[in-house]
């Protein structure tokens, strides 16, 4: 019997996946389709995000394949009319203590999926493609799934990440709350253009026309552009090849014959809804199982691979380290409060009432308010993201990755300690710590932190 089936391979999945796999955990993942998400929909990463690809180790072929969003360009009348950065308030300059601060790295979801896969496989993975969840059961020590095709499975827990729609989130009766944030419909697609009919230089943007405002982003690390086409309340877009032509030669300066290739389209409303609750058992919601987002602000795939990796270190802990089982259930204490906040972030972002800025990166979210946040010391409090730096010669990141806790003495004698799980170091005075001792969780905030060392009955409940 497996430790855990997770339901759904997107970023959420294979994420929590990999962050399971590192930590010894038997874990099987399920997905319906026959194969890996084929389309760019979530291609923004956050700063944090890429924290966290540090951490599982993917952050090298993240960064190789991806690159800045690049400078929009406004276009009329087949003229250029200048350039708008929409980035423009997230151009924040990287620091010791916030080394991938700026600018979203803009890598297509399915390559994002590729990479996860791909570490998956190393650690000894797998995902099972072509199982779609019909039923489920548990009991006081499992869950059972059963799939329209193939035996079914038993594990001690299940995660969700089977998206919006999620089938296991509707086989539990759990509800989502939430709103349209816009009556308009969007589609979006995956194109190929004849590199003599528009450059890759810029995120080209077409908001003149009457039917709707259009725009093609090129995807780094291929020869596409994403493009994402709205339309009128009412209006139904047309998701074959030709529909796509015809509305790319009808709002820009390109012909039809420009759009070499549709390699992927969909269409959306934009809406933000939030799952009632997370948890239910030995089940868990992920990602756009638990909340669904508009786009604007690039919140919705972000927010979701952090919920992964909230809630990975706490499985791992009590399915391999012997932690209580309520340590479970800070997973939605901690995590419903943060996917409100990017929800409402993201619908603020789409109807213009609030601009992008420091808040899309991520790198200010915590966990202050949680039960598992304890004590203060120096510049941070317990529930505080963890910064970088390179201290005597040691990169703080590097110290913190991996599946286990961190006690970092900072200014101050480290004494000997023994506790499972935990690494200990010590740093001189630190202008982003100040002094004192911190307990890094593994990922990556601080849990405990104070003037004198007292840990045990911290470690006692995680």
């Amino acid at each position: 019997m497996p430790d855990a089936v997770v339901v759904g391979a997107g970023p959420t999945g294979l994420t929590l996946a990999v962050d399971l796999a590192r930590r010894g955990v038997d874990v099987t993942v399920v997905e319906k389709a026959d194969g890996l998400f084929p389309g760019s929909r979530g291609k923004g990463l956050q700063p944090r995000t890429l924290e966290v690809f540090h951490d599982l180790g993917v952050l090298d072929e993240v960064l190789a394949a991806g690159g800045p969003a690049p400078v929009g360009m406004v276009w009329s009348g087949g003229e250029r009319q200048g350039e708008h950065d929409m980035f423009a308030d997230e151009t924040i300059e990287p620091t010791p203590a916030e080394p991938y601060a700026g600018r979203p790295c803009m890598l297509p979801q399915w390559r994002t999926q590729e990479i996860l896969y791909a570490r998956l496989r190393e650690l000894g993975g797998e995902v099972l493609f072509g199982r779609a969840v019909s039923d489920l059961e548990q009991d006081a020590d499992s869950v059972t799934v059963t799939f329209d095709e193939g035996p079914t499975v038993r594990a001690r827990y299940l995660v969700a990440a089977d998206g919006g729609r999620s089938t296991v989130r509707r086989l539990l009766g759990i509800g989502m709350t939430g709103e349209e944030v816009d009556p308009s419909p969007t589609l979006v697609a995956d194109v190929r253009i004849d590199p003599a009919a528009l450059d890759r230089d810029n995120w080209h943007i077409f908001p003149a026309s009457p039917e709707g405002a259009l725009a093609l982003c090129p995807l780094h690390g291929t020869p596409d552009f994403q493009l994402m086409a709205q339309f009128k309340e009412g209006g139904t877009p047309d998701t074959s090849t030709e529909g796509i032509r015809k509305v790319i030669a009808s709002r820009t300066h390109l012909s039809a014959d420009d759009v070499t290739e549709v390699r992927w389209s969909s269409d959306f409303r934009p809406r933000a809804a939030l799952a009632d609750r997370f948890r239910d058992g030995r089940v868990f919601l992920a990602g756009d199982a638990a909340h669904v987002h508009s786009p604007a602000g690039g919140q919705g795939l972000n927010t979701s691979v952090q919920d992964a990796y909230n809630l990975g270190w706490k499985l791992g802990r009590v399915l391999r380290s012997g932690a209580p089982e309520s340590l479970l259930d800070t997973y939605e204490e901690e995590r419903r409060p943060l996917a409100a906040e990017m929800l409402g972030l993201s619908t603020r972002i789409h109807r213009g009432e609030q601009s992008r800025g420091r808040a899309t990166q991520q790198l200010g979210l915590g966990y202050r308010e949680s039960s598992l946040s304890q004590g203060a010391a120096g510049a941070l409090r317990a529930g505080d993201r963890a910064p970088d730096g390179l201290v005597d010669g040691t990169r703080l990141f590097d110290l913190f990755r991996g599946p286990h806790f961190t006690l970092l003495a900072v200014g101050v004698e480290l004494p000997v300690i023994e506790a499972e799980g935990v690494r200990t170091a010590r740093i001189s005075a630190y202008e982003a710590y100040g002094e004192g001792y911190f307990l890094v969780r593994p990922d990556g905030y601080i849990g405990w932190a104070g003037s004198a060392l007292d840990l045990e009955p911290y470690l006692t409940r995680c």
